[in-house]
């Protein structure tokens, strides 16, 4: 029977160093007495020594996608070095600020000194580790080749994040505007036209319609500003709810997101990215093309493109070419495939798939940078329109007394 692995915590330390200069940090151990001895042999005199709390308060950060990409590039670079896999652990663990990422690498580390494999370890956190992660991982242990696989997946995990990352300020853009604009709006029918009302209301003469429109619409805001608050927020919150419970629902928002001008090609170009990317990734770690596709399936983050990647998988696993197949399903561009077909032909597929990827990925890019440049005049508009259309309404009676005298 193996014997189980000692449990290691971290521990925080001051000191002095051999010129009495005073010294700290934190460093992983068993007890505070190994810790003290650990610490006496890089020649550090420690003064303080205590365990650190399991308990952050809310000190510790939520573990991002991007920490696990930091951290298997982290570790190929040490398995390139020829750093032994435990003592891999440790550095890295030592190098994260954000106490959540330390112990999940400490607790991955446990489980392969207790004998488990890498994989293995890692397939015990799916909400970090997806199986796509995990499978390559036992795929590189299996070939003999982990530090090329780990730098594949760290590769992948780096590019993947980035293209999120242009897609949520694609789409936070939009957003924002309107939310200014309805704030802007907002406080200027609550609170200034009001004031403009009980002007108007000595002049004894009919106001212009614009005006009247808009006083109407702040008296109505002004008694019900809570309701108008409590249905947005329903909707919301049931919007939230519907993608979270409702598959039906998600596909729907899938298809229609594409569907929306200048936001939808983005979305789009990022899903033949992500295919191409997850595909050649896989099919360069040895993985079969049929098995490949599972994995693309789920990484392509909408039903669409999932739909006809299961669609693929069917076709290639009669024997149909791939670039053929992508044809069929009329969801890919004419680049992507041909690329394929190229790919195919050549006995190059991963590097094709590749290509494929990084020319989309780039154009994403591209039109983000695009999309911000154009969102600036566009929100200077808004606003101006919005804010101006208030001013003039609200000064037009004005205007008009002035004329009559």
């Amino acid at each position: 029977m193996a014997e189980k692995a000692l449990k290691t915590s971290a521990f925080k330390w001051e000191g002095k160093d051999r010129r009495g200069a005073v010294v700290s940090g934190v460093i992983n151990g068993q007890n505070p007495a190994l810790v003290k001895a650990q610490l006496r042999k890089q020649g550090i005199n420690p003064t303080k020594v205590r365990k650190e709390s399991s308990l952050s308060f809310g000190k510790g950060k939520k573990i991002k996608p991007m920490d696990i990409a930091l951290f298997t590039r982290q570790m190929a670079t040490m398995m390139k070095a020829g750093v032994p896999l435990l003592q891999s652990f440790d550095i890295i663990s030592e190098g994260f600020d954000n106490p959540n990422m330390r112990k999940l690498v400490d607790e991955i580390k446990q489980e392969v000194a207790a004998g488990n494999s890498f994989a293995t370890s890692l397939r015990k956190k799916p909400e970090y580790f997806d199986e796509l992660y995990c499978n390559l991982v036992e795929s590189g242990e299996q070939a003999g080749a982990l530090e090329n696989l780990l730098d594949r997946i760290a590769t992948y995990k780096e590019k993947t994040e980035a293209l999120k990352a242009k897609i949520k300020k694609a789409m936070n853009y939009p957003i924002a505007v309107i939310v200014v604009a309805v704030i802007v709006s907002a406080i200027l029918l609550i609170k200034v036209v009001p004031q403009f009302e009980s002007v108007f209301s000595s002049f004894g003469a009919e106001l212009p319609a614009f005006t009247q429109m808009v006083i109407g619409i702040s008296q109505a805001l002004q008694s019900w500003w809570f309701v108008v608050l409590v249905v947005l927020l329903a909707v919301s919150f049931s919007f939230k709810e519907g993608l979270k419970r409702s598959q039906k629902f998600r596909d729907a928002v899938d298809r229609g997101v594409l569907k929306l001008p200048i936001v939808g090609d983005i979305l789009y170009k990022s899903a033949v990215a992500r295919f191409a990317r997850t595909l050649s990734t896989t099919f360069a770690a040895g993985v079969p093309l049929v098995d490949a596709l599972d994995s693309v399936s789920g990484a392509t983050g909408n039903v669409v493109f999932k739909n006809a990647t299961n669609k693929i998988k069917a076709d290639v696993s009669t024997g149909m070419q791939l670039n053929f197949s992508m044809r069929t399903t009329g969801t890919f561009p004419s680049m992507a495939i041909q690329m394929t077909a190229i790919g195919e032909e050549s006995g190059s597929l991963d590097e094709m798939l590749d290509k494929v990827a990084s020319f989309y990925e780039e154009e994403v890019d591209n039109m983000v940078d695009g999309l911000t440049s154009l969102m600036e005049p566009i929100i200077m508009s808004v606003l101006g329109v919005l804010v101006g259309g208030l001013i003039i309404a609200m000064y037009l009676p004005i205007f008009q007394l002035g004329a009559v005298v």
